[in-house]
């Protein structure tokens, strides 16, 4: 095979090994049980569920699954006081899902404060400054995806949409298993998370999920089937729409396919075994996106936007360049794998990618850069 360096771990990390046999097992038990095959899948969801709780916390009740965070994004709306309460508060540098549905929301009447994320160190206060008291929802990235900065001070942010009133949720699909956190560290409850494992976790697509504060008596208009599993059995009566008492099973979907739980229980276990906690794959990334700084450094035609403090660095380092769509085409012609958002071209290494691979691929960008 050509030489491939993949510095998109920020987008899609490659699979072990053990994502195959996962995979095939899957299709096994569809063989042998039909549909029955559900009572393995539940189990295997459970032990999926036991590996996000040990690594950012939360009881089992809290979650919930759906093939991807724009799903639960909606279902999350979908539960808003949108009538009475007309205001969102977010960012300019949401993921694609968010921004696109909340322009649209905002076609439909909805006041949606778009705060600069620029200059970081004063984002907290500006998001606290722009809730109101008719403000529904406070949805903010914990590491935004365009230049990998962490987001300070979220807990103080979440204390004062409370104080608003306001609902809070929290995409940290660029923090899951990139940046140490816990759920406590992003403040009181209620707090509402989204997040998936295809990017940094390994697990491939097909594995999101919304963290649901407990005691919530929140009723998503866009619900599911399966939020009523627990009375299927029952007579299906008039009146209002059944909601189970807990928190993650209220914002349920429907019928799933259940391939990539099988896949991302195999490859948590594969992480176990080989030692891959999210410390020692911090530790990891740290030294990379490290190397890298050091190296785009070096060119002075490049601006790096991702913070050079290791507190505040996410998963991978972005720079500033008229270029950047053009350089990933020329990288990709040498093998060299990265991406562009707008101006900001991204290298996002994974624990696969050795040091000499770095040197490699800035080496390849810094050449490819004097002919533009």
């Amino acid at each position: 095979m050509p030489r491939r360096i993949l510095l998109t771990g920020h987008s899609h990390q490659a699979w072990p090994d053990v994502a195959e046999a996962a995979m095939l097992s899957a299709f096994r038990d569809a063989a042998l049980h039909v549909d029955d095959k559900w009572e393995a899948v539940f189990r295997i969801r459970d032990a999926v569920t036991a590996a996000i709780i040990g690594r950012i916390g939360g009881q089992r009740e809290e979650y919930t699954f759906a093939g991807s965070t724009h799903e639960l994004l909606v279902r999350f709306l979908s539960s808003l006081d949108l009538c009475r309460r007309r205001h969102i508060v977010t960012t300019t540098g949401e993921f694609h899902s968010a921004h696109r549905q909340l322009h649209r929301l905002a076609e439909e009447g909805i006041a949606v404060t778009w705060v600069d994320p620029e200059p970081l160190a004063s984002l907290p206060e500006r998001l606290i400054a722009a809730l109101r008291d008719d403000t529904a929802a406070l949805i903010v990235s914990t590491v935004l995806f365009e230049t990998a900065a962490v987001v300070p001070q979220l807990a103080r942010v979440t204390a004062a949409a409370q104080t608003r009133g306001a609902a809070v949720l929290y995409d940290a699909y660029h923090a899951f298993t990139a940046v140490p956190f816990q759920l406590a560290d992003l403040g009181p409850d209620p707090v509402f998370l989204v997040a998936g494992g295809y990017k940094y976790a390994q697990w491939g697509e097909g594995v999101c999920f919304l963290r649901v504060p407990p005691h919530t008596t929140l009723r998503p208009l866009y619900t599911g089937w399966f939020a009523a599993f627990s009375a299927l059995a029952d007579r299906r009566t008039e009146g209002a729409v059944f909601y189970p008492e807990e928190s993650g099973a209220r914002f349920a979907g429907s019928t799933f396919d259940p391939v990539s739980l099988y896949r991302a229980r195999a490859v948590c276990s594969f992480f176990d075994v080989q030692g891959l906690t999210v410390p020692a794959l911090r530790r990891i990334s740290l030294s990379q996106t490290d190397q890298l700084i050091d190296r785009l450094s070096a060119i002075p035609s490049l601006n790096i936007v991702t913070p050079r403090a290791a507190a505040l660095r996410g998963g991978f380092v972005a720079v500033r360049t008229p270029h950047a769509s053009r350089l990933v085409e020329a990288l990709r012609e040498e093998g060299i794998y990265s991406d562009a958002r707008g101006d900001c071209l991204r290298l996002g290494p994974a624990p696969y990618v050795t040091v000499d691979e770095i040197d490699v691929a800035t080496d390849v960008l810094r050449r490819r850069l004097a002919f533009m």
